[in-house]
């Protein structure tokens, strides 16, 4: 895990979220890619270049955020991009290759009743990088408990547990797996994928009628500082994903959600 892809939006808590990654790598030896997009949307009888005014501003403000950090002699480096954050993301992956994107929860968004705005869900819905998506104004720690929870043991992708497994061999994590028996369950669902044996510190099953639910329901005893999760079509969120936001009513976590995807 060697690049980290940080998105910064027009937030106060952008500063934070950055801060988290910074302290993230400096325990990894990581570089950090500071991202932002901006938009121009030109006016007839403009005559000044509103493009390169737009540019040094989107500029200046990373190298402002990034100066309020402490560093800790991270190697940072910064992407201003003019176009749609999802796209530009795509291109930064074909360009440079990323291990992972570290997000803000709610990166362009002041709305207090969101756990997840916009930007992340985007990125959760359209990118096959994994997530880390980190609450607001989270101080980083070490990740030392993870509950990863799921309704089945079946694991097709070669590549999607490896972000779990690099925090199980380098931060000597514990991974609590939670597999949800919903409703429509299979007997295939209950055996558990080799890779998720070798991961597992314990296996709890429970039965509720989502993985949401369960997640709910155990997330409290576990007291993970970490939850972790798939982003498949019969994974967790399956519903919830379908949108660019989500209400905390609907889900909230107060530690950080890393969403694992297969390549």
């Amino acid at each position: 895990m060697k690049h980290i892809l940080v998105p910064i939006g027009a937030t106060e808590s952008a500063q934070k979220t950055l801060q988290y990654a910074i302290d993230f790598a400096s325990e990894i030896n990581a570089k950090v890619y500071v991202f932002r997009a901006y938009n121009v949307k030109a006016k007839a009888g403009t005559i000044i270049n509103i493009d390169s005014i737009i540019a040094r501003e989107t500029s200046l403000y990373l190298r402002a955020i990034v100066s309020a950090c402490n560093t800790k002699n991270v190697d940072i480096k910064l992407i201003s991009v003019k176009g749609g954050v999802v796209d530009s993301v795509h291109h930064i992956v074909d360009e440079i290759g990323v291990d992972l994107i570290i997000v803000g929860a709610k990166n362009n968004t002041i709305k207090e009743e969101l756990f997840l705005g916009k930007t992340a869900g985007k990125l959760v819905k359209q990118t096959n990088i994994p997530l880390l998506v980190i609450p607001e104004n989270y101080e980083y720690q070490p990740i030392k408990n993870v509950l990863m929870a799921f309704k089945s043991g079946v694991v097709k992708s070669k590549t999607v547990l490896n972000p779990l497994k690099y925090f199980v061999n380098n931060f000597g994590a514990l991974v609590h797996l939670l597999l949800v028996k919903t409703p429509n369950y299979t007997e295939d669902d209950l055996v558990l994928d080799a890779n998720l044996e070798n991961l597992k510190t314990t296996l709890t099953v429970s039965e509720n009628a989502t993985t949401f639910q369960g997640v709910l329901e155990h997330v409290k005893t576990q007291n993970p500082d970490m939850i972790c999760v798939y982003r498949r079509k019969r994974g967790f969120f399956n519903k919830l994903w379908e949108k660019n936001t989500i209400l905390k009513e609907e889900f909230y976590s107060n530690v950080p959600l890393l969403v694992l995807k297969g390549r």
